[in-house]
């Protein structure tokens, strides 16, 4: 016998085992190849301005689940932790605190801005990782990656340089996503659409030759009108047939334009004539091309109106709006105003206005790209759960459009090209490179200056797979790890990132970069909303861990996980109870088996000699260790530890563990409830790693690491259906009389005597057998046995199966009060619910009442209905 702790302290094990992983590094994985070969999941690098939020610990729990799973199983299992560089979330926060000394990115220079964005990385930068860690991540941490390594940097390189020998990037003036604040370019992901309230202004036209007829446009944006070069009508349109060709006025600034036709022209918008506006509409920029149209830019990259705004100059974009829109009144231009609902484009990091903004950037021909990941995509590569996501996902690559990489901010990968002083470009992995390209063309050694910009943050990210893995070099780690397994993220960035790194492992490495792609659902509040630090909801991870521990977070969140997971304070209760349960019921069984009773293996217990309960929990479990491991194969997470937590607590503890409390000086039971409690701790692992970590020491009482165990075997020849058949009998017994004790008062120590009726012979052997577990559970005195239904007057019968059974209640109650009782609580239970039935009804309050008092209300009243059905049983019963 041995004795472990009264109480499990969650803070003390997990301190003490992250310091033992961190020390021994079982989580170190090599491209040994063992049989089962290896097992790849690379994490979703957070970014290193990052802190761990209750989305990153759902992610990351589920991640670990799966690695620790197969490593169990005997797979190479390499997680591949990482951090972002997140251009620019990081070059915002930095830029932030030097604001707070005075300063700006401009005055530092871009050397001095540089070194503090290092010294911020390196001070702050693994702040999220050594959270992750703290969470129990199995990640082989060694491997730490970050996307502007030096080597990572070479593969981003790489990537850029041939993806341009192969025609597939290239530089051109186009209108793209501009964020004001942020001053870059954004990729169409970056620039998301929200609902908005605004204004349709119609705005008159005047023509040149007769300046009291006008034609008039509608517009969201009238400052942009200050750069209009055209209006457009529609050439079917009979209203303006005539007058394609004329020459207008625009108003403000004088410029003459003319009136062109144009197929893309909606005829029943406003009034069927468009302003054109090529410097600041994609629509307008492709018209303009069509038309050979002039292209005016109205607008500094900060949002500030240029010269070309005439009066209106230095005024910002939405001052000069309402500036164009007063003179427009006061000239009797302004024909009216509506109101109008559209979607506007808001940058992804700042939430700033997006202004479509032309301006001369690279961008990769995504079509080629998006073409390969289709194809394999129809040949089933990658899956995608839920499956309701394959639909978007194959859309977005049918109607993908080329991808604007470069970015007018410091914080990120330098793009490798160079300019000479005649502004011709030089793509090339390194500035010598570059020059000797420059001095092949002009036989010379000329300056060259490298382009300022930097790529998109996804630019890197993409290849993150492979290059994690050491690509472009060829290695062992590359050939054994990848392709991976599977990836787990959100849904919001399969655009972003998930097809991306699809193509470009397609085009670099010939593969798909995972076999599985699975997004999981939404943290939301307990009332569905979704939580942010906005809304004043979220909640952090870490003082979760600090009031419950680590492993009721992961196991709370996981057990309430489906599409979306709604989690309050309070559900983490249900995961620091379960581990105090798996630690309870571990000191108990340590304390009453011998040291002989710890076997590692079925082959050492005599299972013919067991008892009926012994072989239905062995039975159980298998069944069990099957359905949980199917569920951790499908990424049914919430369902696996349900599935435990049914198995454990109710199963094994509740039941088994209760009717062989007389039985414990047999060594086959202290056996069997050993060994099923060890492989049920061993199951429960990548669910709960710190406590079975520390009850697998305490079994073993040595040095020994439960995640380098091997999963549990399952042995389905140890199932066994007649005693699972028993049992539920025995079970079913139990719970019925347990119920009639509870409906009729009975003290908890008083014993009762049971009568059976019955012919079967099983059922009275099955009885007789397990007479003492029926004296333990439900306190009975003396159980006998009749053929035929007997006449006891005052007692209370059930029937379970074949069997008919009596309590009688004359010696144990007083019958015709507990009766009176029953009676009376029936009428008061009918009463409340008719009462919230009334409520339910009436409009009033059904128009007035949160949605939660409604449903709890129904609640309610459902289930003093079910009570009453029961209550009502009970005294039919009654004989």
């Amino acid at each position: 016998m041995s004795e472990i702790a009264a109480r499990y302290n969650p803070k003390e094990v997990e301190e003490k085992h992250l310091k033992i992983w961190d020390a021994k590094k079982p989580f170190h994985a090599t491209a040994k190849k063992s049989k089962k070969g290896a097992f790849t999941i690379v994490i979703p690098p957070p970014n290193v301005t990052g802190v761990l939020h209750m989305g990153h610990a759902l992610n990351n729990t589920l991640q670990d689940i799966l690695t620790r799973y197969k490593r169990m199983q005997g797979f190479d299992a390499l997680w591949m932790p990482g951090t972002d560089h997140a251009g620019i979330a990081t070059q915002n926060v930095v830029e932030k605190q030097i604001a707070k000394e005075g300063l700006t990115r401009e005055t530092l220079g871009r050397e001095k801005f540089m070194e503090r964005l290092w010294e911020w990385k390196k001070t702050n930068g693994d702040t999220i990782l050594d959270q992750l860690h703290k969470l129990g991540s199995s990640c082989d941490w060694d491997r730490t990656r970050f996307t502007m390594d030096e080597s990572y940097s070479d593969a981003v390189k790489e990537v850029f340089v041939e993806l341009y020998q192969r025609g597939l990037i290239y530089q051109g003036q186009y209108i793209i996503n501009w964020c004001p604040r942020c001053e870059t370019a954004l990729a169409d992901e970056e620039a998301e659409h929200k609902d908005a309230n605004g204004h349709l202004w119609h705005i008159k036209y005047p023509f040149k030759d007769n300046p009291e007829e006008f034609v008039t446009v509608a517009t969201t944006r009238p400052e942009t009108m200050l750069g209009d070069t055209a209006v457009a009508v529609n050439p079917k349109d009979e209203r303006y047939k005539d007058l394609i060709g004329k020459v207008l006025v625009v108003p403000l600034v004088n410029r003459e334009i003319r009136i062109i036709a144009d197929d893309f022209v909606d005829r029943e918008f406003g009034s069927g004539a468009v302003k054109v506006t090529p410097a600041h509409d994609p629509n307008d920029f492709a018209m303009g091309r069509r038309h050979n149209l002039e292209f005016v830019n109205i607008m500094h990259s900060n949002g500030v109106l240029n010269n070309n705004a005439g009066p209106f100059k230095n005024m910002d974009r939405f001052e000069g709006r309402k500036a164009v829109v007063k003179a427009l009144e006061e000239l009797g231009l302004l024909a009216k105003i509506d109101a109008h609902a559209h979607a506007v484009r808001r940058c992804y990091r700042c939430d700033t206005i997006v202004e479509p903004y032309l301006s001369k950037q690279w961008f990769v021909k995504m079509k080629p790209l998006a073409d390969k990941a289709l194809e394999a995509f129809h040949q089933g590569q990658p899956s995608i759960q839920p499956k309701r996501w394959e639909k978007v996902y194959e859309n977005w690559l049918v109607d993908i459009r080329d991808w604007c990489i470069s970015r007018q901010i410091w914080w990120g990968h330098r793009i490798p090209v160079w300019y000479d002083e005649e502004g011709n470009h030089f793509v090339a992995r390194s500035e010598a490179e570059a020059k000797e390209q420059a001095r092949v063309k002009w036989g010379k050694n000329v300056v060259l200056k490298q382009d300022p910009d930097v790529l998109d943050t996804w630019f890197s990210s993409w290849l993150w797979p492979f290059a994690t893995l050491g690509w472009p070099k060829k290695s062992e780690d590359l050939e054994y790890f990848y392709p991976t397994a599977t990836l787990f993220t959100a849904p919001e960035i399969i655009f972003f990132w998930v097809a991306r790194m699809v193509m470009a492992g397609l085009e670099f490495n010939g593969k798909v970069p995972f076999k599985d792609v699975v997004l999981h659902g939404t943290v939301r509040d307990a009332k569905g909303l979704k939580m942010s630090k906005s809304l004043g909801n979220a909640m952090d991870p870490l003082e979760i861990i600090a009031e419950y521990g680590a492993d009721a977070l992961r196991f709370s969140m996981v057990l309430n996980s489906g599409q979306d997971i709604y989690i309050s304070k309070e559900k983490f209760e249900i995961g620091r109870n379960f581990s105090n349960k798996l630690w309870n019921a571990s000191r108990f069984v340590l304390m009453n088996i011998k040291p002989e009773a710890k076997v590692s293996s079925f082959d050492e217990i005599d299972v013919a000699k067991l008892d009926v309960a012994s072989r239905w929990i062995i039975s159980r479990y298998q069944k069990a260790l099957a359905e949980v491991g199917q569920a951790i194969e499908q990424y049914r997470y919430s369902e696996g530890v349900n599935l435990l937590y049914e198995f454990f607590w109710a199963t094994y503890c509740d039941w088994y563990l209760e009717m062989i409390k007389g039985k414990l000086d047999d060594i086959n039971v202290q056996k069997t409830a050993y060994l099923i409690l060890e492989n049920t701790v061993k199951m429960l692992h990548p669910f709960v790693p710190f406590v079975t970590e520390e009850l697998y020491s305490e079994f073993k009482q040595k040095e020994v690491l439960l995640t380098l165990e091997a999963w549990p075997t399952f042995y389905p020849d140890l199932i066994d259906e007649k005693a699972e058949s028993s049992l539920a009998v025995l079970v079913e017994l139990v719970g019925a009389i347990r119920n009639i004790r509870a409906q009729w008062n009975i003290k908890p120590h008083d014993q009762i005597a049971l009568v059976i009726a019955t012919e079967n012979k099983d059922s009275i052997t099955l009885v007789k057998d397990n007479k003492d577990i029926l004296n333990k559970l439900v306190r009975t005195s003396d159980i006998s046995f009749e053929k035929t239904v007997p006449v006891i007057k005052n007692a209370v019968a059930g029937v379970v199966g074949d069997m008919q059974f009596f309590i009688p209640l004359g010696a144990l109650i007083d019958v015709a009060k507990e009766k009176t009782k029953l009676e009376a609580l029936i009428l008061q239970q009918a009463k409340a619910a008719d009462a919230i039935e009334g409520r339910l009804a009436n409009a009033g309050f059904v128009s007035k009442a949160p949605a939660e008092v409604i449903e709890k209300e129904r609640e309610r009243m459902e289930e003093l209905r079910a009570k009453n059905i029961e209550l009502k049983k009970a005294l039919v019963s009654l004989v």
